[in-house]
């Protein structure tokens, strides 16, 4: 069972020197529980082909069917809810709000949705623990180093128990062995939770430790 499908994918931007193809038929099919990474070249497209897939950026062409269904097709509130509800994201800078604790951060997601705040706390301290953080569940980011903070991010993103994970340079702030673990403890969870990943990555090391690597290239992935 394919969990996204990606079809004839088209995005271009205008600029100065005139009109730029970054996305140029891309297809893609990613199976349920899959860890897919992509890679290629600075500017090539691999950040916008997320956005898309997220809901963030329209596409001028193509198709992108999420669990069977258009996300094209949906309305704006529909697509906030799939994004609240359906896909996590992490980004290469953790973006955790800087006057919340770790604790908070994680339980942000699920107050969103409505869940009642003693449930919410529980399942962010259950995750903090399982990415061995229970220590640092009281500390604001600033307190924490890069690889305690990006793993704050991944248990955010994680915490709602997403069917899709998109991942946008994870580990691209970190050493190569905080880079290691934070992927580790990435993998795991969603192993775990059973989400299917699609992570951008320069790191080839990462990459190949995945299911599949693609590479995106002129416009298409190969």
């Amino acid at each position: 069972m394919h969990i996204l499908q990606v079809d004839n994918l088209q995005k271009g931007f205008d600029a100065p020197s005139g009109h730029i193809d970054v996305l140029r038929g891309v297809c893609l099919e990613v199976a349920a529980r899959e860890f897919v990474a992509v890679v290629g070249e600075s500017g090539s497209g691999k950040s916008t082909l997320l956005q898309i897939l997220g809901t963030l950026e329209p596409a001028d062409g193509g198709e992108v069917l999420f669990e069977g269904q258009s996300i094209f097709g949906l309305s704006a509130r529909a697509q906030a809810r799939v994004r609240n509800e359906r896909i996590g994201f992490v980004y290469q800078a953790h973006h955790l709000i800087p006057e919340l604790t770790a604790l908070e951060n994680v339980m942000l997601p699920l107050q969103v949705r409505g869940l009642a705040q003693d449930d919410a706390r529980a399942r962010a301290h259950a995750l903090l623990s399982r990415m061995h953080l229970e220590a640092r569940a009281s500390h604001v980011p600033a307190r924490l180093s890069g690889g305690e903070a990006q793993r704050v991010a991944v248990a955010r993103a994680l915490v709602g128990k997403p069917r899709l994970l998109l991942a946008d340079e994870p580990t691209g702030n970190l050493d190569e062995a905080t880079a290691q673990e934070v992927f580790a403890a990435m993998r795991e969870l969603c192993a775990e939770q059973g989400a299917s990943v699609v992570m951008v990555t320069h790191s080839l090391s990462l990459a190949s430790a995945s299911d599949r690597m693609v590479r995106l290239k002129g416009g298409i992935l190969e």
